[in-house]
């Protein structure tokens, strides 16, 4: 395997994620044979840096592998997983050529509803959306705590903003100010500086409170960029708002991409939640924080936002939840498959279908909705 084969497969099939710039770096790097030294004379990390990051990404590696991995045995072991895979997958070639046989008899419901290709959030009023218990009582409870601090972590296309979207109608339902940032809209030049990262972030919020950006008459370049942003929440927003303020902060990793801000912005997160344990106004701002992948920056314990509040984590769909979403694509399956010569192959739909994608929500969506269209066409 060349190195930019290791890092698909690391990324798409050992970890389902995608690594930052200092892990792929690190990952690259050590697939080559370099050592931390080298690593860091080449960029721009320190030494204890790289290594603290690299321990984090040997570490789930090796959880995923299920075996201790270390720089010297990286090639022994990925290239064992990658041929045990091979082998597993013509193994299961006999399950999916069943598949494909009994595909065309797939049962469908005669009040089949045009659907449209999944992708992006599931819509509010969407039929579509599976509930996964008790996660969304859990979270819609949680946002009516005053200064609380809701974290949602969970791999890419997992249903992390449609569920987001529903926490929010929540906090809208009950009287609350909304705001959601997304932090993949963020340009690369506002994280030059900590001070355009921050003005970038509150002028955002404003805009989407129907305010004007004042920052100019709350900033105050003596006392810095992250208690001028602080005196802006408390002297400005919070006065003009006069409720709870939801604040959701989407795709939080791409900060993670910029260890230089997210060293100030992280644990001014933090400050802010426990703020609420002593000043008042703080208990109206509650927090969503929202990423897809580890969080590698080295963050003192006092000083995380990512060991504190509520931890909430959405896990694949169960077999029951596959089956609930196929009704509600229209798809009527029987309980047995039955080839051509009526005969029965021993499996139910669901379980072939989560043999090939799991229980991963947009794969079961993408297979579920080409099902459909399959059917439609005949």
């Amino acid at each position: 395997m060349n190195v930019d084969e290791v890092l698909e497969a690391v990324e798409k099939v050992l970890l389902s994620r995608q690594l930052s710039p200092v892990e792929r770096l690190i990952l690259r790097r050590s697939w080559l044979g370099d050592d931390y030294r080298e690593m860091a004379r080449d960029s721009a990390y320190s030494i204890p840096y790289l290594k603290e990051v690299g321990s984090y990404l040997w570490q789930a590696l090796s959880a995923a592998l299920n075996q201790r991995v270390t720089k010297k045995n990286l090639h022994l072991l990925v290239n064992l997983h990658q041929q045990n895979r091979t082998d597993k997958q013509q193994n299961r070639a006999q399950e999916v050529q069943t598949y494909t046989k009994v595909e065309d008899n797939f049962p469908a419901s005669e009040t089949e509803t045009e659907q449209k290709f999944p992708g992006g959030p599931v819509p509010l009023d969407s039929p579509l959306y599976i509930n996964r218990p008790p996660i969304e009582e859990l979270a819609c409870t949680e946002i009516t705590q005053p200064g609380c601090l809701l974290r949602i972590k969970a791999p890419k296309q997992m249903g992390k903003s449609s569920l987001l979207i529903r926490i929010l109608a929540r906090a809208t339902d009950v009287g609350y100010k909304t705001v959601s940032l997304d932090f993949q809209e963020a340009d690369e030049t506002v994280f030059a500086s900590l001070d355009k990262f921050l003005r970038w972030f509150c002028a955002n919020v404003s805009r989407q409170l129907n305010l004007n950006p004042l920052m100019d008459e709350f900033w105050d370049e003596d006392m810095g960029s992250k208690v001028s942003c602080k005196i802006y929440f408390e002297g400005y927003l919070f006065k003009q708002v006069n409720s709870p303020l939801v604040l959701a902060l989407n795709e939080v990793n791409r900060v993670f991409e910029h260890p230089k801000i997210a060293l100030d912005f992280l644990p001014m997160l933090r400050f802010w939640h426990e703020q609420a344990r002593a000043v008042e106004v703080w208990q109206n701002l509650r927090l969503l924080v929202v990423h897809s992948t580890e969080v590698y920056i080295p963050l003192k314990l006092n000083q995380s936002p990512f060991n504190v509040g509520i931890s909430i984590g959405l896990p694949q769909f169960s077999s029951k939840q596959v089956q609930d979403l196929a009704q509600r694509y229209g798809l009527d399956w029987s309980d047995k498959i039955e080839t051509q010569n009526g005969t029965s192959c021993g499996n139910d739909y669901t379980s072939l279908l989560m043999a090939m994608v799991g229980g991963h929500p947009y794969l079961v969506s993408v297979a579920l909705y080409s099902r459909l269209q399959v059917h439609e066409v005949q």
